[in-house]
């Protein structure tokens, strides 16, 4: 039976006249905050279940709106932010010592704490990752360092906040803004996908993930590089664009652009904007 069916069995409007539900009908029925105005195509979707009764939408994406397979659930969502460490977002780090611009990816900070806020109040997984090699730089491929030391920055040498993209260096720590709370998961990863030599598959498949949102840097390196593993392991996956950034501009817009080819094949993207209106449908966990 459809909640606008409920409702006016138990003598409410279905509908106000501009076409929104009022928010006491599906108020009994799930979690929606009272207050909260509730499009009728919203009603069309709902089963009368009242554990989904508040889940039952998606987010405005490009190809498509996201999850493509269902509605929005918090329960099968993962926020993943990816490598926002000192030694991508501060200029002593390691992108700076290749001469990158980490502008970019400070400018993301506020948006991507905005999400997280909002995604924990909501009880979302929060996942981090970081990126860097063991101290004795076993794990480290001689053809990575080789190409790092071209770039002016090799993997293990020493700068302003320690051996670069080393395992417990200053540089390697996730930024303060950013720091991991005691319930969010930690990924270290030794390559630019984090599925690969980690068991973040493990992690997200105890907890019933099945839908990826990806924060981040850099766009066209990491991001892009999680994106296509997620999306061979069978995982829906959302990129907030204005959540993550490149040193050049051009090439962040590429790396969106590449995302969505093939009808969104590897990806949806997003901005911020877009999932926090989502997100504003569902109540916070109590």
């Amino acid at each position: 039976m459809r909640a606008s069916q409920n409702c006016a069995n138990a003598g409410e409007r279905s509908t106000t006249s501009d076409g929104f539900a009022p928010s006491s009908c599906l108020a009994r029925h799930g979690k929606l905050q009272f207050g909260a105005r509730v499009p009728r195509a919203i009603l069309s979707t709902y089963t009368g279940d009242p554990v989904i009764a508040h889940t039952t939408m998606k987010i405005t994406a490009q190809p498509y709106d996201f999850p493509l397979t269902g509605p929005l659930t918090i329960e099968s969502a993962a926020l993943v932010i990816i490598d926002m460490q000192r030694d991508f977002c501060d200029p002593r780090g390691y992108m700076g010592a290749r001469g990158g611009d980490v502008g970019p990816a400070r400018a993301i900070v506020p948006r991507i704490q905005r999400v997280r806020e909002r995604a924990a109040a909501l009880g979302m997984k929060i996942v981090h990752t970081r990126e860097g090699h063991r101290p004795d730089l076993s794990d480290l491929p001689e053809s990575k360092r080789l190409k790092t030391a071209r770039a002016g920055a090799e993997i293990g040498s020493r700068g302003p906040l320690g051996r670069l993209l080393v395992r417990g260096e200053a540089g390697w720590q996730i930024i303060d803004e950013l720091q991991p709370r005691e319930n969010e998961a930690v990924i270290d990863k030794p390559g630019t996908g984090a599925f690969h030599a980690t068991d973040l598959h493990h992690v997200l498949t105890v907890s019933g993930i099945s839908r990826l949102i990806l924060t981040g840097v850099t766009t066209a390196v990491c991001v892009t590089s999680t994106a296509r593993e997620a999306s061979d392991r069978g995982y829906e996956v959302l990129v907030l664009e204005d959540c993550c950034a490149e040193p050049c501009a051009s090439d962040h817009d590429d790396a969106v652009r590449l995302l969505r080819i093939e009808g969104g094949y590897l990806a949806a993207t997003a901005r911020s904007d877009d999932l926090l209106a989502a997100l504003e449908k569902f109540a916070p966990r109590a």
